[in-house]
């Protein structure tokens, strides 16, 4: 992984201040995949222990940002955005840590869409998501700026 991409994830992304908060914390990094723990706390249910779903979308967000960060291979990126989540909730997370697997499926200079997938220290299945990111980037010169309108 570049040097700029474990920049990205550690410092900006998985050290932002609602990663932090959270006390999310990156247990793997390599390009296109990361691994996410988000570790239990009362501070993060709903409802007796379930875990806030809108917590666990927060997660899906870090870990899909992180893994489309993976892949930045120079100096341009400027910074990026989440553009679209979409998240599958499967089972309720009852007073448990969670992981989160993101895996970059497509990629192209600007744009990521990762899959991530969020388990339980048992590995059961709690939430699938798709999410698409934008990668921003600093032009080198007038004719790379030109190159950057996608079709």
């Amino acid at each position: 992984m570049h040097d700029s991409a474990r920049w990205w994830i550690e410092e900006v992304l998985a050290g932002s201040p609602v990663a932090s908060q959270l006390g999310v914390r990156v247990v793997t990094a390599e390009r296109e995949r990361i691994r996410i723990r988000l570790p239990f706390g009362p501070h993060l249910v709903t409802v007796a222990d379930v875990v806030h779903g809108g917590v666990i979308a927060t997660l899906i967000d870090i870990a899909g940002a992180c893994a489309s960060a993976s892949g930045i291979d120079d100096q341009t990126a400027t910074g990026g955005a989440t553009s679209e989540l979409s998240v599958s909730y499967l089972d309720a997370a009852r007073g448990c840590d969670l992981l989160a697997d993101a895996t970059v499926v497509h990629r192209t200079r600007g744009r990521t869409l990762t899959d991530v997938l969020v388990r339980d220290d048992n590995g059961t299945l709690m939430a699938k998501a798709t999410v698409t990111s934008r990668i921003f980037h600093r032009p080198a010169s007038p004719a790379q700026a030109s190159d950057m309108v996608e079709a």
